[in-house]
């Protein structure tokens, strides 16, 4: 008769955890699921409160974004807050909080903003109003009440007189023009005209 091995009862020890400790797993998270906590429906993220009766009255667009290359390579993006297409025939839709920018070839761009906005297709203008800013990235800070930018070439333009400030110092005008130089392909020009006064700062 042969003396029963020590590690008999290690191997017995180890089958029966593997068995045991599982179905002790299992019982754990069982008790987990029984004593979780009832879901709420009312503690669901809420739905925004949208006034569908108005929406369908005036619909509109949230955020909407449009964006272009113009004839002579510059890149035109336009953002706006919200806007709302026009209610009868002929009417223009407009945008409010309106930001535009103008990147052009030689690695300049124009930053525009207004409280509203058009985007005339027909005539292929974006037409801001309601007080528009204008920054250059050549340091040029335009004031005025409202601008006009072609959708197809790089023209910029003010519809009445502005206040701006820039390198050489503060500039009051009856009109402004940023568009590309017509006798340098390539490069853009800024320009103002109608009883220009400048203010000449020599610290700038």
């Amino acid at each position: 008769m042969t003396a029963r091995r020590p590690d008999n009862l290690h191997s017995r020890l180890v089958g029966w955890l593997k068995i045991v400790l599982p179905l002790a797993a299992l019982a754990v998270l069982s008790t987990l699921f029984l004593v979780a906590r009832t879901i709420d429906p009312d503690d669901a993220i809420p739905y925004a409160d949208v006034d569908v009766e108005d929406r369908l009255r005036e619909p509109r667009m949230t955020a909407p974004t449009w964006a272009g290359i113009t004839s002579d390579g510059a890149a035109l993006s336009v953002e706006a807050a919200e806007a709302r297409p026009g209610q009868t025939d002929g009417e223009e839709g407009r945008a409010s909080a309106l930001r535009a920018r103008i990147e052009t070839p030689d690695g300049a761009s124009a930053r525009m903003t207004a409280e509203t906005g058009v985007l005339d297709d027909e005539a292929r203008l974006l037409r801001l109003g309601g007080g528009v800013e204008l920054e250059t990235s050549t340091g040029y800070h335009v004031t005025t009440e409202a601008l006009t930018a072609g959708l197809d070439e790089t023209d910029v333009q003010s519809e009445g007189a502005l206040d701006a400030t820039g390198p050489l110092g503060r500039i009051e005008a009856g009109s402004m023009r940023l568009t590309e130089d017509p006798e340098v392909a390539g490069s853009y020009v800024l320009t103002f005209g109608n009883r220009v006064k400048l203010v000449y700062d020599p610290k700038k």
